[in-house]
């Protein structure tokens, strides 16, 4: 795979909704990808050779890392935009991990290419909704390149403040897939969508 030729949004969605993966609860969003975003860099170079020699494992170490930071059912439940009204959690998180398992497949050895210089500027916080939701807005810094903003959006769970959106040079996550998925709800079932995604029967992009 030339990654050179990778839709840079796509995996940097992939590689940005990790960095405040290893923070605890209690810390401010800012904090959160402030204060870890370089500990999941490193373990992407560290464990490079072991993620190239065995991909599922590299899958894996996404799957567990956004389990603990991205608030997935209600990403997914962003996307389906009114298609997902009536569908059970079971259903939304199913999607969820397809969609996520999809892009893995198509764009997960990106991640193997991630420059151990990388590193993440906060330059603000906002809330937003009375505090509910709050927007952290970075730089990534990259060698060889321009800064890219990227902007968080978080909302407080039971479980702590966790990520639900990643917006990138202005692109949205949620809104890029909701467009993609509109037209192919319009015609089949969320069940459907969801199977066909598992067996890489629609192709997901980020461009």
């Amino acid at each position: 795979m030339d990654t050179r030729r990778m839709p840079i949004r796509c995996w940097l969605w992939l590689l940005l909704a990790l960095l405040p993966a290893l923070a605890i609860a209690a810390e401010s969003p800012a904090a959160l990808v402030k204060d870890r975003s370089q500990a999941i860099i490193r373990s992407l170079v560290e464990r490079r050779d072991e993620f190239a020699a065995r991909p599922a494992s590299l899958h894996v170490f996404v799957r567990d890392q956004l389990d603990g930071i991205f608030d997935r059912e209600y990403s997914a439940r962003l996307v389906l935009a009114q298609h997902g009204r009536g569908a059970s959690r079971e259903e939304v998180d199913a999607f969820a991990r397809a969609l996520l398992d999809n892009l893995l497949r198509r764009y997960g050895d990106a991640l193997l290419e991630v420059d151990p210089g990388l590193s993440v500027k906060v330059t603000g916080e906002t809330p937003l909704r009375g505090g509910a939701i709050v927007r952290v807005a970075t730089e990534i810094e990259r060698r060889g390149g321009a800064p890219v903003p990227v902007h968080y959006l978080f909302r407080e769970t039971p479980g702590g403040w966790k990520v639900f959106d990643v917006i990138v040079e202005g692109v949205s996550y949620v809104q890029t897939y909701r467009t993609q998925f509109a037209e192919q709800l319009r015609s089949k079932t969320l069940a459907q969508v969801t199977e066909e995604l598992r067996q890489g029967r629609i192709d997901v992009a980020a461009e």
